[in-house]
């Protein structure tokens, strides 16, 4: 299964305002809409990260890239990319006149979060040091982005260092959280000699039994990842009818 971790960043809308707090924008005060300036990418358990931008390779070769990294991708993993980065590489791609790359199963890692933990912040800055890892690039904030725009190739450097190391972030993450992940694709769909569903490994062991109201299934624990998945024949089952 081709993993593909990937995560965008977006010019912030210029817009008129004439105050700083509870503002209602409307779209005849939006002097110029965000976009996507830059993305990186790596495929999981690969060395190289791809990263382009509007700055080094123009938007057209950059919007091209990403949709041919997307079309090969079987599944995304990002943080919180469902509601935002996929969505806004979309965006991009109806604007650009592009076709829709071919489906992938999406792996928010920040939804996973938030489903299986209480966690005092789901941020990926908090998450990710709480749990031993080396975190984000610090950077300067808004100016940062304001000398970007601006054409600063310097200020350039440091948003790709800030883009990749973010992506490196994750696929730390996505190893991490594998066994926690909730609705995993099936790896074993893609490799028949994998034997745990999430991570492929063959180090499964037989963990007792998982119960529905009607069936019983044979529960195994993975040894690599610490995953659990249960086998799809059951070994038991009860036919219950209603009663009038």
């Amino acid at each position: 299964m081709k993993v593909l971790l990937w995560d965008l960043e977006c010019s912030p809308h210029q817009v008129y305002t004439w105050g700083l707090f509870n503002q209602n924008i409307s779209l005849s005060q939006v002097e110029k809409p965000g976009e996507v300036i830059s993305f990186a990418a790596k495929w999981y358990q690969k060395s190289k990260v791809t990263f382009r931008s509007t700055f080094h390779d123009g938007k057209e070769a950059m919007l091209q890239s990403a949709w041919e990294l997307l079309d090969e991708a079987d599944a995304l993993v990002s943080w919180n990319g469902k509601s935002f980065d996929t969505k806004t590489m979309n965006k991009e791609f109806i604007l650009a006149g592009m076709t829709p790359p071919s489906p992938a199963a999406e792996i928010d890692l920040m939804l996973a979060v938030k489903k299986r933990a209480r966690m005092l912040s789901n941020k990926l800055q908090f998450v990710s040091t709480a749990m031993g890892l080396e975190g984000k690039v610090q950077h300067e904030g808004f100016d940062l982005w304001r000398a970007v725009m601006d054409g600063d190739e310097r200020a350039w450097a440091r948003m790709k260092r800030y883009n990749i190391q973010d992506v490196r972030l994750l696929e730390d993450l996505y190893a991490k959280l594998l066994p926690w992940l909730p609705s995993h694709p099936n790896v074993t769909l893609f490799d028949e000699a994998a034997g745990c569903p999430k991570c492929g490994s063959s180090n499964i062991q037989k963990r007792g039994f998982a119960y529905t109201q009607v069936s019983k299934f044979q529960q195994w624990a993975c040894m690599a990842c610490g995953g659990w998945f249960r086998s799809g024949k059951r070994e038991a089952g009860a036919d219950l009818r209603s009663v009038a």
